[in-house]
């Protein structure tokens, strides 16, 4: 793939911050409004008619299109990033405005239609998508630069595209490595990304969005309005209380940059990921790492490296480093320092070193492109603290022990602290202020034909079971269908709180699906 890469095995290919088929959570999108509150002209209470509902009727009211099974873009429109992952609504709305989001809100109560809201498409367990109205905002994708280094942003923007704008314009927003996910369910779940340490999270960045809400009204939240609101936008997850139709994010301006690998034999993955542990927590904000400890699913063939991003000079990069060398001892079989211009470094972070922006996106989003749909599971845990002794010798075994015909995979490691962590851990939903890492480990295979998936599922769960003397909780960005006490994995303290803003935003459960935070008993 490149230098960046995290795993090639046929036609595996991984990198960066973006282990599993660089994935995020479901999430909402589209542009601005002035208004603090707007309401719909449809109806929006709560009801159910007999027989199908009446999708002419809806069609009608859109200023985008409607397409129903049957029509000759459906089968294109249903898909989700994930291969593995099955999608039939009944209908999928591709919104144009946000009255488009309204009226389908609106339109999905009066009927009793299930509703889901899809922005990249990318939800580990596929909850963008579901049985009724699918509410698509891809297409509300501007961006405009204003005053004060803000951005107002489409919440259906791709992540390539929100980084080729901004860059031109000299300022960035922190974010996750994958091209093709959407803004909004990036955002409303976190966002973790290569300049997390240097300026937060994305959704720390987040000074106000725009939501449709319940009842229908297109609500402009921020610490002024709908305060409540706001708070529980910034981590709380996407789909649980609207539609997001836009953000206004605050961005910073541009630094020099410098990308950075390091690998090692294999043979000192333990040393590797024992000084990496415990250098992120004392790194300096600008520099941002990753500890990979990857393999090519035959038992053979595993590798562990350590690659970054660091905001500021080579020379301040490579004393940095300093620490994180002296710490493993052993001398690194490939370094890599080096300065690279800022939009170059994002396509290689999203594994499209030798692309054009263009065609860094699948074919359906831009004509250009050529990115493709992977097939993957993955699960996620954090880490508070460096693991003992027992602890990486059970990670390095989990590794060895990936075994899966077709497939590779591994343990990521991505580094928290720096500017994440001087946010406390109620301040935004954003709960797991504390961790120095987040582990996600996937298996990632070649095709979705054929894929092991019992055998995969086996080796999450045993991999799972590793971690669990050492870590606690689950990024809900990396959203797991199989966590039983899911809630609080995702949430933690923060939980009973964004309970209560959910039963009064959304007092129905409009906005339902398997992990959707759930009104207060």
């Amino acid at each position: 793939m490149d230098r960046r890469g995290f795993l090639k095995t046929g036609s595996v290919a991984l990198g960066g911050a973006a282990l599993a088929g660089c994935a995020t959570s479901h999430g909402s999108a589209g542009p601005t409004t002035s208004s603090t509150t707007s309401s719909p002209s449809s109806p929006s209470s709560t009801g159910t008619t007999s027989g199908p509902p009446p999708w002419s009727t809806l069609a009608g009211t859109l200023s985008g299109s409607l397409v129903l099974p049957g029509d000759g873009t459906y089968a294109a429109q249903s898909l989700l990033f994930n291969e593995l992952l099955t999608s039939q609504p009944a209908a999928i709305a591709l919104c144009a405005t946000p009255t488009d989001v309204q009226r389908c809100v609106g339109f999905a109560r009066a009927h009793g239609v299930p509703l889901a809201a899809r922005s990249g498409g990318h939800s580990y367990a596929g909850y963008s998508s579901g049985p009724g109205l699918m509410v698509d905002v891809s297409a509300l994708n501007r961006i405009t630069l204003g005053g004060g280094q803000q951005a107002v942003v489409g919440a259906g923007t791709r992540l390539i595209d929100l980084y080729s704008t901004l860059g031109a314009a000299n300022v960035l927003l922190p974010g996750g490595s994958c091209p093709t996910v959407g803004i909004a369910g990036l955002a409303l779940g976190g966002g973790i990304g290569v300049f997390g340490r240097a300026y937060g999270l994305t959704c720390d960045n987040i000074a106000s969005l725009d939501v449709v809400t319940a009842d229908g009204s297109l609500r402009t939240c921020s610490p002024h309005s709908h305060a409540d609101l706001y708070w529980a936008s910034r981590g709380g997850g996407g789909g649980n209380f609207g539609i997001v139709t836009s953000f206004t994010f605050t961005t910073h301006p541009m630094p020099d940059v410098n990308l950075f690998t390091l690998e090692w034999n294999w043979s000192e993955a333990g040393a590797v990921l024992d000084a990496w542990l415990t250098f992120i927590p004392a790194a300096p904000p600008p520099l941002w790492a990753n500890c990979q400890l990857a393999s090519n699913g035959t038992g053979s063939g595993v590798n562990v490296k350590v690659t970054g991003v660091f905001a500021g000079s080579t020379a301040a990069c490579a004393s940095a480093l300093t620490p994180l060398l002296s710490a493993v001892g052993a001398a690194p079989t490939y370094r890599f320092v080096g300065p690279e211009d800022y939009m170059r470094a994002m396509l290689i972070e999203a594994g499209c070193e030798n692309l054009t922006v263009p065609q860094c996106h699948l074919p359906a989003q831009n004509p250009a492109g050529t990115r493709t749909r992977t097939a993957f599971v993955a699960k996620s845990t954090y880490v508070n603290a460096p693991l003992p002794a027992a602890g990486t010798a059970a990670v390095i075994s989990a590794v060895e022990a990936l075994e899966v015909p077709a497939a590779g995979g591994g343990v990521v490691f991505d580094g928290y602290g720096g500017t994440i962590s001087t946010l406390g851990s109620g301040d935004t939903a954003f709960v797991h202020r504390d961790a120095i890492a987040c582990a996600q480990y996937s298996v990632n295979f070649n095709s979705a034909a054929g894929a092991d998936l019992g055998g995969a599922r086996d080796w999450l769960a045993h991999t799972q079971s590793t971690f669990a003397p050492y870590a606690e909780g689950s990024y809900q960005n990396y959203i797991d269908p199989t966590l039983t006490d899911w809630a609080q994995a995702y949430y933690g303290a923060n939980l009973p709180r964004l309970r209560q803003v959910k039963a009064v935003y959304d007092p129905d459960d409009t906005f339902h699906f398997a992990q959707s935070i759930p009104l207060p008993i």
